[in-house]
């Protein structure tokens, strides 16, 4: 049986009257901290059993403007200069000096789809122009659709390292 031990005695952290016991410890340190007569805006924050108004934490509506982001062909022009610069891996850089408005992530995300890999680790500094990622994606996309893995436009891997050795033979026909 799972416990946990204190120093001074031992406490049995399975039972349910423990785990009783602790909700409404919670519940009275909510009431007794949360609630501030001199702040009347904190009285909504937990009801009056000591539970959490979740709504109270959720940000109001206009709070953050929604900001419209739409990928089209000049940002994935810009994607490919940056990947021809900087390389895959460094979205970070892309992100900074070419693509502010998306992140690092979001850029990893779209080389994905340029590229058609999921897992770029191989490509790791990897630089092209816009012709080089073409054909990478050409290539990976025929590995795919011939091995079965191309999936949602990129090729994945598989457990039986099939699709690795492919993407290892390819590469000694024609490196990236």
């Amino acid at each position: 049986m799972a416990t946990q031990q204190s120093t001074s005695s031992s406490i049995d952290t399975t039972s349910s009257e423990f785990w009783r016991q602790k909700q409404e410890w919670i519940k009275q340190m909510r009431l007794q901290f949360s609630r501030r007569s001199e702040f009347p805006e904190t009285h909504s924050m937990v009801d009056d059993e000591g539970m959490l108004n979740q709504e109270y934490f959720q940000p109001p509506k206009d709070a953050v403007p929604a900001v419209e982001r739409k990928w089209g062909d000049d940002e994935k022009r810009k994607l490919l200069e940056g990947i021809e610069k900087y390389g895959i891996g460094h979205f970070r850089e892309i992100s900074e000096n070419l693509l502010p408005q998306w992140s690092g992530n979001d850029l990893r995300m779209k080389a994905i789809r340029v590229m058609g890999r999921q897992n770029l680790q191989l490509y790791k500094d990897w630089r092209g122009n816009a012709e080089h990622v073409q054909r990478e994606y050409e290539r990976n996309k025929e590995i795919g659709l011939r091995l079965g893995t191309w999936k949602g436009g990129a090729l994945v891997y598989d457990d039986e390292g099939l699709v690795l050795q492919a993407i290892e033979e390819s590469n000694k026909i024609n490196p990236p």
